[in-house]
C-alpha cells in the first residue's frame, strides 16, 4: 500500500471523528441556545464541522484514486 492511500486512510478517519465531534457540540444545551437565540452554530461547531468535512472528502479522494502505478 502506498503512502498517499495510507493518508488518506488517516485523513478520512480524522475527518470522521471531527464530524461526529461537531455532530454532538451542535446537540448540546448551550449550542441549541446559541442557536435558537442568534440563529448559528458557534464558531468552534462550526469549524468542527467544515474542517471534519473537508478532511474526509479529500481522504477519500486519496484512499479511492491515490497513487496510479
Amino acid at each position: 500500500m502506498h503512502w498517499t492511500r495510507l493518508l488518506g486512510i488517516a485523513l478520512l478517519a480524522g475527518g470522521i471523528i471531527l464530524l461526529v465531534m461537531g455532530y454532538n457540540a451542535a446537540d448540546s444545551l448551550g449550542e441549541e441556545l446559541h442557536q435558537e437565540f442568534l440563529g448559528r452554530y458557534t464558531e468552534e461547531t462550526r469549524w468542527y464541522l467544515i474542517a471534519g468535512g473537508v478532511m474526509a472528502v479529500v481522504g477519500l479522494i486519496l484512499t479511492i484514486f491515490g497513487v496510479r502505478r
